[in-house]
């Protein structure tokens, strides 16, 4: 009997502790990949914005043969996957991919959409808005970005241009990074609050089984035992070290067997008399 109530009582305890710790663990775990993936596009955003202005100077002077070279070189480091510029048009300028040079791009394709959705092209994104997911030519996880290329002053004033200070956006710059890092980051986050969550788990639940035990099936086992003793007399020397509850029972037990016992004695001294 006391096992069927320790199962009974420890069964869904455990169940619910496991899951409370589980639903824990996996909010936190999404939370922190959130917080991973924004951090990884504001870098994405933030490379792409260093492009813009490394590029600046040689837009300026119409210099296209170092600006072939500077996006080739920023093409070749590591975890950069594609960069490019088009123009306005969706014409493809300059990339690192020679056979993407002179082609139109899709406006319908995700990074360009977000822009062209509506009849009138927006001009402004959030960075979130900008940044977009997919897998390349090569199988690859990449997290792209397209950042605007403004009309500055300088550029409307120069020599060199012929784009008009009403001309509000020259083109637009696309850049991919390799998600490969965040995934490895990400795995090894996993990984970690798994064997965290295994402890955390295995700690509480054997705290719980401790104290139930201690407060509950202990009390009980001694209140079982004293209940199985033969009644030969008063059970003032076999009474449990119990409290609370337990000790109330325990208390009525004794109460009720000492009772049936003095009535047990006066029916037998009645029973003397009469013979």
């Amino acid at each position: 009997m006391l096992s069927s109530i320790n199962s009974r009582a420890i069964v869904p305890v455990a169940c619910a502790v496991t899951g409370f710790v589980i639903a824990c663990c996996v909010l936190l775990f999404t939370f922190v990949k959130d917080d991973l993936i924004r951090g990884e596009v504001q870098h994405a955003a933030d490379l792409a914005d260093t492009v813009i202005k490394s590029t600046r100077y040689a837009m300026l002077h119409d210099d296209r043969e170092t600006l072939s070279n500077i996006i080739s070189s920023i093409g070749d480091q590591n975890q950069v996957e594609h960069v490019r510029i088009f123009n306005k048009k969706g014409l493809i300028m300059f990339s690192r991919e020679q056979g993407e040079l002179d082609k139109f791009i899709d406006k319908s394709a995700a990074g360009c959409n977000e822009c062209h959705a509506e009849a009138m092209p927006k001009s402004s994104l959030g960075t979130m808005a900008q940044a977009r997911q997919f897998n390349n030519k090569e199988g690859k996880d990449v997290l792209a970005i397209t950042a605007p290329i403004y009309n500055e002053p300088e550029c409307s004033n120069a020599a060199c241009h012929f784009h008009t200070s009403e001309q509000s956006l020259l083109g637009t710059l696309d850049i991919g990074v390799s998600q490969d890092p965040l995934k490895e980051t990400l795995g090894q986050l996993q990984n970690r609050m798994i064997v965290f969550s295994g402890m955390i788990l295995i700690l509480t639940v054997g705290a719980v089984c401790a104290l139930l035990y201690r407060q509950v099936f202990l009390p009980i086992k001694q209140l079982a035992d004293f209940t199985e003793i033969p009644v030969n007399g008063r059970l003032d020397e076999d009474f449990p070290d119990v409290s609370g509850d337990i000790a109330r029972l325990a208390k009525s037990f004794q109460e009720m067997t000492n009772r049936v016992q003095e009535l047990e004695t006066q029916v037998s001294s009645k029973g003397d008399e009469a013979s």
